[in-house]
C-alpha cells in the first residue's frame, strides 16, 4: 500500500520520463518497477554499508554496491535520480548530494523521498521509515542549496497512520486525499524534486577522486 501511494505522487511529479535514464539510490527498487516500462534504462545503486541484492528477479542484474561518495557512474550521465531510504541513512549528506550532482545531467532532476520529522511514520520503528534521521522540509532545502541544487517542487505523502489494521488499509486512499487539506503537518514523507545548478559551480566538490569499478567487475592487481 505504501508503494502504491508513494508511486502515485512520483508519477504526478514525473508525468513523462519516456526515453530517460533513471538511477535509483538507497533502496528505490520497489519504485523503479513502476518506472521501468517508460525509461530508456533504469538501474539501482545501494549503499555499501547496507548491503545489496539482485534485481530484477529473473532478469540480468541492474544493481551495484557503492560508497556514497564514490558512485561508479559517469559524470553527467543520468536524467533522473530517485533517492529512497537514502538521505536519512547517509553518513555525510553533503558528500552524497555532491555525488548526485556530479552524475546528474545539466537538465536532470533529483527526487528525494525522506521521512518527515513531524510525521507519525518516523516514530514507527517497525517500518523502514522509522530508522535513520528524519528531516524537515527546511533542512532538506538547506542541504540542496548548499550542494548547488535548486528546489523545483514539493509534495507530502503518507497521511495514513502507520498501523497494519484492515480498516487503515481500506481507508488509505481517503487519508491521502483528505490529509493534505485537514492535517498537512502530519504527513509521513517529504517528496522533494530539485534541479541542478550549473551556473555557479565554482568550488563545488566533484567527489573523491580515484578508481571506480562496477560490482562484479574484476579489479586489476596494482
Amino acid at each position: 500500500m505504501v508503494r502504491r501511494l508513494v508511486s502515485r505522487h512520483m508519477k504526478d511529479i514525473w508525468p513523462d520520463i519516456t526515453g530517460m535514464r533513471v538511477m535509483g539510490y538507497g533502496y528505490a527498487v520497489p519504485y523503479l518497477r513502476t518506472l521501468s516500462e517508460r525509461t530508456e534504462r533504469n538501474f539501482a545503486v545501494m549503499p555499501a554499508g547496507r548491503g545489496v541484492h539482485h534485481w530484477p528477479e529473473g532478469e540480468p542484474n541492474r544493481v551495484c554496491l557503492s560508497n556514497e561518495n564514490e558512485l561508479p557512474i559517469e559524470t553527467e550521465s543520468v536524467d533522473r535520480i530517485l533517492m529512497v531510504h537514502a538521505l536519512e541513512h547517509a553518513e555525510s549528506p553533503p558528500e552524497l548530494l555532491h555525488e548526485m550532482w556530479r552524475v546528474l545531467k545539466s537538465n536532470g532532476r533529483l527526487l528525494m523521498v525522506v521521512p518527515s520529522r513531524m510525521g507519525l511514520w518516523a516514530r514507527a520503528d517497525w517500518t523502514p521509515f522509522g530508522h535513520g534521521t528524519p528531516y524537515s522540509a527546511r533542512q532538506i532545502n538547506h542541504y540542496l542549496h548548499d550542494c548547488l541544487f535548486t528546489h523545483e517542487h514539493s509534495e507530502k505523502a503518507l497521511y495514513m497512520p502507520p498501523y497494519r489494521s484492515f480498516f487503515m488499509l481500506r481507508a488509505a486512499y481517503s487519508f491521502e486525499n483528505v490529509g493534505r487539506f485537514v492535517f498537512p503537518g502530519l504527513a509521513g514523507l517529504h517528496l522533494i524534486e530539485a534541479g541542478k545548478q550549473v551556473y555557479s559551480s565554482a568550488g563545488h566538490k566533484q567527489g573523491v577522486k580515484g578508481r571506480r569499478y562496477l560490482v562484479g567487475q574484476t579489479v586489476p592487481t596494482p
